[in-house]
């Protein structure tokens, strides 16, 4: 990529978070991002292609790393499904502090939850890793079973963590504790 097209780019990603944070996903327009990014109305159709691809390019942007850091551990040494959920759960934890994080805890529920149909393009972003890491654990069950099972793992999961409560929505302790065991013991019954 180009140097000045990555410049547009994350300006444009730049200034959707921002705007995403002063008024919520409803009320930013594609011509609004454009505007604040200070670039031709087109270049978020250039670029992404919709505003839920763009959306989507700024969560992945954004807690792509996170997920990364996370899980590549995991993923060489055959983690137990305990450890897998804890480095799901974990960095939503560390994001729900903070209100950038909670805003992109809100967004990737609403991509996610509403089954919009994105094409993530990030490793962790998808079901494959996942499905991969709960099938060493448990090779007699079906890919097909394991993927379902994962599909809602991350429903309850983000339920709970992108609910549009309040701006300052943080579960307890005691709350992320139990949806950890509950999410464990759903993906190895």
């Amino acid at each position: 990529m180009r140097q000045a097209e990555y410049t547009t780019r994350e300006r444009l990603l730049t200034a959707a978070e921002s705007l995403l944070l002063e008024t919520g996903y409803e009320r930013v327009s594609i011509r609004a991002v454009c505007a604040a990014a200070e670039v031709n109305p087109a270049a978020v159709h250039y670029h992404f292609g919709s505003k839920e691809a763009l959306v989507a390019a700024l969560l992945q942007s954004r807690l792509g790393p996170l997920w990364e850091s996370s899980m590549e551990g995991l993923e060489g040494r055959g983690a137990s499904v305990a450890e897998c959920v804890s480095g799901v759960i974990d960095p939503l934890v560390v994001l729900a502090a903070d209100p950038i994080g909670r805003l992109h805890l809100r967004l990737l529920s609403r991509l996610v939850l509403g089954r919009q149909d994105i094409a993530w393009t990030e490793r962790w972003f998808t079901l494959d890793p996942f499905v991969e890491l709960l099938r060493r654990q448990h090779p007699e069950l079906p890919e097909h079973e394991a993927r379902t099972r994962w599909m809602l793992a991350f429903d309850l999961i983000l339920g709970q963590f992108g609910a549009p409560l309040a701006d300052d929505h943080v579960l307890s302790a005691r709350a992320v504790t139990t949806l950890r065991a509950f999410v464990t013991a759903g993906l190895e019954s």
